[in-house]
């Protein structure tokens, strides 16, 4: 009987750990090909693993709630001779060599610089009711250091998601008196969040937030201590869009097999003015501002139990209508049924909301860092509009909308905030029909 090792799969380009939420299968089961092993979760994406072959659970190195790295194994499947089957690349780096001491089997992996085991100051007990994920290295420092679950808690992350990276905790510790950390310089100032007192009533009720929820508190809360958050709003006359997109909709998903929504139109507009205000789409690391190369537009997708999650539209200025269509309806049926790879919600460089779809005229949308902007479409209304004649004024029904564009002012001022809003307004009004569906 050969073994097989079962290793955390890559899970994007920006994801070095992951953390198993559940597992499926306890040692000495038997599982067959694709049977579920165990649940990982990452920032906003919950995963199931299956098993790339079949064979007997020898061994489980891990347990509910261990964050561990990319590449790491963490079961050992014995194949029975003629059951075994091709194992999927997916899943495997490369075959681990069996590890027979239990200590050396639970020592984690490097991430960032040395193995980071956890000890006495942050206990695995503690880590279970935080709010977000921590590093094997945050946690060894914060151990060290003797950095209490709650003070991490306070910090203000910078990585993705708000995570607490080693910057983050070093300049704390400096900001303390540097005890034992090594750092010689804070680079910035730590903002601690205020405990706030609240009362509660016989009749309240009260229940934990999930997973997600919290994640996206910690990430909204991150990103208005981060970013000086400014908001601009204008209206467009969306007019000849409704019409041809009311004409044409029915034909356009007999042909496509897609159905054509606004969404796409206003994700279309939006690249190409992307195209021409380079700055915004950006991001800000200290005193620099990273010019992305790649348009990747992220739109916001309410989930059926609630929560928020914000699928990517990788180069969309190189899609056309029919390819925005595709990816938004199948994005958001995968965002709403928690279906999402992720892959699906890494490197965005611009977020669209759609506070229209909920029956919102203007919204002020929180930027979903590390962008520098974020804009929320409202919903597109009838009004009266005086429009100039060839025999004068007139007062006509013309369909309108707001949108409001929130921007981070250390790096998109006033002028150039207004005028990218401004040209999405200008490229949705002057919008040309399509020759072909």
């Amino acid at each position: 009987m050969s073994d097989f090792h079962v290793l955390i799969p890559k899970l994007g380009e920006s994801i070095q750990e992951a953390t198993i939420t559940k597992l499926f299968v306890k040692l000495g089961d038997t599982v067959i090909e694709d049977q579920i092993l165990f649940e990982i979760a990452t920032d906003k994406v919950d995963s199931e693993i299956p098993s790339p072959v079949a064979g007997v659970i020898k061994e489980i190195m891990c347990a509910d709630n261990d964050l561990i790295p990319v590449g790491q194994a963490v079961m050992v499947i014995g194949m029975d001779n003629g059951v075994s089957s091709t194992p999927a690349p997916a899943l495997v780096v490369e075959a681990a060599p069996a590890v027979s001491d239990k200590k050396e089997k639970a020592k984690p992996a490097k991430v960032e610089a040395e193995p980071a085991p956890v000890v006495q100051a942050v206990t695995k007990e503690d880590l279970n009711s935080a709010s977000r994920f921590y590093s094997p290295l945050v946690k060894s420092i914060a151990s060290k250091e003797g950095v209490s679950l709650a003070e991490l808690e306070a910090l203000t992350g910078t990585g993705l998601g708000g995570r607490v990276q080693k910057n983050d905790i070093v300049q704390y510790l400096s900001k303390k008196g540097g005890q034992k950390s090594g750092a010689t310089s804070s680079i910035g100032s730590q903002v601690e969040r205020p405990k706030v007192s609240i009362s509660i009533g016989a009749e309240d009720t009260i229940f934990k937030m999930d997973r997600i929820r919290k994640l996206i508190a910690n990430h909204m809360v991150m990103s208005k201590q981060v970013s000086p958050h400014v908001t601009s709003v204008v209206e467009a006359d969306v007019t000849n869009i409704v019409l041809w997109r009311n004409a044409v909709k029915d034909e356009f998903e007999r042909i496509n097999g897609q159905k054509l929504t606004f969404m796409p139109l206003f994700v279309e507009a939006t690249a190409k003015a992307l195209t021409e205000f380079r700055q915004v789409n950006a991001s800000v690391d200290e005193d620099n501002i990273i010019l992305r190369k790649h348009i990747n537009v992220a739109i916001a997708v309410a989930t059926n139990d609630g929560n928020l999650v914000v699928p990517v539209i990788k180069d969309a200025d190189t899609k056309n209508l029919v390819g925005l269509a595709r990816e938004i309806n199948n994005f958001g049926k995968a965002g709403r049924e928690n279906k999402l790879n992720p892959d699906d919600v890494q490197g965005g460089t611009f977020t669209i909301t759609n506070f229209g779809s909920f029956g919102g005229l203007i919204g002020t949308p929180i930027i979903n860092q590390p962008q520098v902007a974020i804009l929320a479409v409202g919903m597109i209304e009838k009004k009266p509009a005086v429009m100039e004649t060839p025999t004068g004024d007139a007062i006509v029904v013309r369909h309108k909308m707001f949108l409001s564009l929130s921007y981070d002012h250390r790096v998109v001022d006033g002028m150039l905030g207004g005028r990218f809003l401004r040209r999405i307004a200008d490229l949705l009004e002057q919008f040309e029909q399509p020759k072909t569906l």
